[in-house]
């Protein structure tokens, strides 16, 4: 695991220590965590675009009526 360091306000540092202990995590913990789902959101994002590309062909018509919708 590499080390890095950050700046931030003091205050917001201790709130975060606060919340985090509260939550019987540490700020380390919580920020790999964060930094994994940072990173998965952009994955998150291709991978919706390419299940609407493969699914381009389908046409929804509608509005549906109430009937139509309750069909079997």
């Amino acid at each position: 695991m590499k080390n890095i360091t950050f700046s931030a306000d003091e205050t917001l540092i201790q709130q975060a220590r606060l919340r985090a202990a509260s939550e019987n995590r540490s700020l380390n913990d919580l920020f790999r965590e964060w930094l994994s789902q940072y990173v998965a959101q952009a994955h998150a994002a291709q991978k919706y675009s390419e299940l609407m590309t493969q699914l381009d062909h389908i046409q929804a018509a509608g509005p549906y009526t109430r009937d139509e919708m309750n069909e079997r």
